[in-house]
């Protein structure tokens, strides 16, 4: 099978996971740019080899088995074990959510979290989706740590500058490639990220790197986020001792610190 083959069969994969509800093979075809008649043979093997189901609609949509593996190679590895104790002290001690992504194949992805808040208005992403990077707090801390050439080439192939309904995004969220700019130059100058507003309208978010074995490169990010009325500015600043802490927990992991981008 060829790598074209197999990128458009992975590119299929992605836009069936952004849907509860199954799409239309024409929608399929719009999302990824390939010809009905491609994505029609795509789904066709997904469907024989049980990644995907067609529904009475006609529309396709996932089954488990792709959860199902990933759930499989989590559960045979120590990174989870390792990790979840500090996070469920930090969510514990902060009393609202806290979240582990780490750096993948140039992009970061949820892998981790734990919810410290018991009341009130409760943030509860679903795990196991990719970062939008130039709109979270996140995303910002591992851009930071890239040269600037790589922080734009890779948040360009993100979508940044579109207008991607499948892209969320808040209403104080960087529009620009000057703004993005100066956000990254005064993260890593801080060493913090920041998104208030940014990622979603009413959520404000701070983020500190986890990093690798050599001490600089970041392999992934820590972040607490809630409700801005909750977590002002203020209250944001607050934690990052706690969040610093917790991240040279996590960096003394030797899951974590020998992790490679």
């Amino acid at each position: 099978m060829s790598s074209s083959i197999i990128n458009r069969c992975f590119a299929i994969l992605e836009a069936l996971a952004d849907s509860r509800e199954g799409q239309s093979l024409g929608t399929l075809a719009e999302r990824t740019g390939m010809p009905k008649s491609a994505v029609h043979r795509m789904l066709a093997a997904l469907l024989e080899a049980g990644y995907a189901v067609q529904l009475p609609s006609r529309d396709y949509k996932l089954t488990l088995k792709l959860p199902g593996l990933g759930l499989r190679y989590l559960s045979n590895t120590d990174l989870l074990k390792e990790c979840q104790p500090v996070l469920d002290g930090l969510a514990r001690d902060l009393g609202e959510l806290v979240r582990l992504a780490l750096v993948e194949a140039e992009s970061l992805v949820w892998i981790g979290k734990a919810q410290g808040a018991r009341s009130g208005l409760l943030v509860d992403p679903v795990m196991g989706h990719q970062v939008v990077l130039h709109a979270t707090a996140t995303g910002k801390v591992w851009l930071s740590s890239l040269s600037t050439e790589d922080a734009l080439r890779i948040v360009f192939r993100h979508g940044f500058g579109t207008n991607d309904p499948n892209i969320l995004q808040g209403p104080k969220v960087k529009t620009t490639v000057e703004e993005l700019q100066a956000e990254l130059k005064a993260t890593a100058a801080r060493g913090y990220g920041l998104a208030e507003e940014e990622a979603e309208p009413g959520i404000s978010a701070l983020a500190v790197p986890i990093r690798g074995r050599d001490g600089q490169t970041v392999v992934g990010t820590l972040s607490i986020a809630g409700p801005s009325a909750r977590l002002t500015h203020k209250q944001l600043l607050a934690c990052l001792p706690q969040l610093r802490h917790a991240s040279s927990q996590l960096t003394g992991l030797d899951v974590l610190r020998d992790l490679t981008p």
